[in-house]
């Protein structure tokens, strides 16, 4: 084996591929104001692995495969593909989406022909391999089948043909599984791992962007870990298992339990980052201040969170998503959401009821409305923002426009808008404030709670 090199899971490791340095993405806005998207990445893909992009809804995953793919261009920051800058499209990447994003006209053979004819392949070379990667995906008897006469899973199939069939280095995947029922996505995603393990596909890498933390320790040799606002690398994190893995085995539950970890402490920089348990003599990680980001969920999920850990102490929250049927980006906006109103703690990727927490689910509703009340005003900026801007003015009544104008300095208009309707959500259920959708007005809802203190506005 030359120098350099290093074999992993039967595969030669030695060319870096793809190369991100400092990698930035912002969008100006109509004001003039430019939002961060992601900030300084640095990142190297290399030949025989697969890598997951890991993080919480929001934190520029599709973004960044979109860079990589030459698909948007960056802000600031460089994309090298074989240590040469990127000039508008990847000619070594293809995509896998969500959707499989078939033309319903065409039929499976000449939906899978449409990337080699982009590339000008003659007609008879385009329907020879276009046929050899039907074969290969599993489609075989199906090229001249319609999208329409296919299943779900049958259709990504198709997506992942069309894909391959370009002989792409390195084979992008944004959560290509998500939309499937959960039997289909497990075949295919294990049939793909086939192909790969085989090498009977010919991509030379694989970066798949996922919610799912067993998906990402199942295909993964690395893990990155994004967080947000904006999207940056918290973790890289290089997985050693052989596969095929074994879910159940105590090396692949502590990974899983490490992300979690990861995920759960979005406020925290980890350093060093490593899988292995930090020693007594490292530091604390520290703690980044910035403006909040709130989770779009409803306080009756909060609610629903808290009455079932009411009997539970140091749950492990990997296993309570299990048992919930629950996703990363499902069960995390909730457990976020009710770690800023301080009613759960988090520790070590296991999550339990503050003292706070304990007095919400023995409450009533009235106590509970009150409890809400008290830790928005103690806790979540915004709402502080909104109370203060209501006390100022003699009708108690502020324009909704003026809350707006504050979030977009730190949120784009479409996150505004979210971070609005949250903020307006937790405030009504409070009967903290209301508002005046006629008027476009929001209104002081109860005279004198707890006194808050002040913040700038």
């Amino acid at each position: 084996m030359q120098a350099g090199t290093r074999k992993e899971n039967g595969r030669v490791r030695s060319e870096r591929l793809i190369q991100l340095k400092a990698v930035g993405k912002d969008y100006r806005q109509p004001n003039g104001q430019s939002i961060k998207i992601i900030e300084n990445i640095d990142l190297d893909l290399f030949t025989g692995e697969i890598v997951a992009l890991l993080g919480p809804s929001g934190s520029g995953k599709s973004t960044l495969m979109r860079m990589i793919a030459g698909l948007i261009p960056v802000s600031s920051g460089q994309v090298l593909y074989r240590n040469r800058p990127l000039v508008g499209l990847n000619p070594g990447v293809a995509i896998v989406f969500q959707n499989a994003a078939l033309y319903p006209w065409l039929t499976v053979l000449e939906n899978v022909e449409l990337g080699l004819k982009a590339k000008g392949e003659l007609p008879d070379a385009r329907r020879q391999k276009a046929l050899r990667m039907i074969d290969v995906i599993g489609l075989d008897g199906f090229e001249n089948a319609y999208p329409k006469e296919l299943s779900g899973g049958m259709r990504q199939r198709v997506g992942f043909a069309r894909a391959l069939s370009v002989e792409p280095e390195l084979l992008c995947m944004d959560e290509p599984f998500s939309a499937l029922d959960v039997l289909t996505a497990e075949n295919l995603r294990f049939e793909l791992l086939d192909l790969w393990l085989e090498r009977r596909i010919p991509t030379q890498a694989i970066l798949i962007v996922t919610h799912g933390i067993e998906e990402a320790v199942t295909l993964a040799d690395r893990i990155m870990v994004l967080g947000r606002n904006p999207g940056r690398i918290r973790a890289d994190l290089k997985v050693t298992l052989p596969h095929y893995r074994d879910r159940k085995s105590p090396e692949f539950q502590a990974l899983v339990d490490q992300v979690y970890k990861i995920l759960t402490q979005p406020d925290l920089i980890p350093e060093p980052l490593s899988l292995s348990p930090a020693t007594p003599e490292q530091a604390e990680p520290t703690v980044s201040k910035k403006y909040q980001s709130l989770p779009g969920v409803r306080i009756g999920s909060i609610a629903g969170l808290l009455e079932l850990l009411e009997d539970r102490s140091g749950e492990d929250l990997y296993r309570l998503a299990g048992e919930l049927s629950l996703e990363v980006d499902e069960i995390l906006p909730i457990v976020e959401a009710a770690k800023l109103l301080d009613f759960v703690r988090l520790t070590e990727g296991d999550i339990s009821l503050t003292t706070t927490g304990q007095q919400f689910v023995v409450s009533g509703t009235d106590d509970r409305k009150a409890l809400v009340r008290q830790q928005l005003l103690n806790h979540i900026r915004t709402v502080q923002q909104i109370y203060q801007l209501l006390r100022a003015k003699q009708n108690g009544r502020i324009p909704e426009e003026l809350v707006l104008d504050i979030l977009e300095h730190h949120f784009s208009p479409q996150e505004a808008q979210a971070q609005l309707k949250t903020v307006m959500d937790w405030g009504r259920y409070a009967e903290l404030y209301g508002y005046d959708q006629p008027a476009g007005e929001i209104f002081l809802e109860v005279a004198e709670p707890e006194p808050v203190e002040e913040v700038a506005l």
